[in-house]
């Protein structure tokens, strides 16, 4: 998935908690909104003057105060960027609710990094068919396991 069908997909579904989603998909968007962030908060230096830079002793500083067009923004992204992280987490068919290791200091964002950078299950899983990645409905590009299957009931 190129960067710019994965934003529209997770613009689409923007508050779709159901599905999969790839593991190009979710980085792509989370580069998306990074960049947005970074144009917005420049944008917002510009015309509302919410950063200075302060000197100190042998060194220079940038101090910003947020400004409304990044935090608008923000706002607008929390739910499809939720929501994507949760059809990502369900690539890997792991549950939504792993979202909440984020709220466990030092350690539940390592846990979730973890499992984002982590290929897609391929094929279909508890939470639907392949997610289109490399992994998922496209097949396994290093070709069919020797190990068998085991059967989940």
């Amino acid at each position: 998935m190129d960067f710019k069908s994965a934003v529209r997909t997770c613009l689409s579904k923007y508050a779709t908690f159901s599905g999969r989603a790839a593991r190009s998909e979710y980085w792509y968007f989370v580069l998306f909104i990074f960049l947005c962030q970074i144009a917005l908060g420049i944008l917002d230096n510009i015309i509302f003057g919410t950063g200075h830079m302060t000197r100190g002793p042998g060194m220079w500083a940038y101090e910003d105060r947020g400004g409304p067009l990044g935090g608008i923004f923000s706002l607008a992204m929390l739910l499809p960027m939720l929501a994507a992280a949760v059809r990502r987490l369900h690539d890997i068919d792991k549950s939504g609710w792993w979202l909440l290791a984020a709220l466990i200091p030092l350690f539940g964002w390592l846990v979730l990094l973890y499992f984002y950078v982590q290929p897609s299950q391929p094929g279909a899983n508890r939470f639907g068919g392949g997610s289109g990645g490399a992994g998922g409905a496209g097949g396994n590009p290093w070709g069919e396991s020797s190990v068998p299957k085991v059967p989940r009931g």
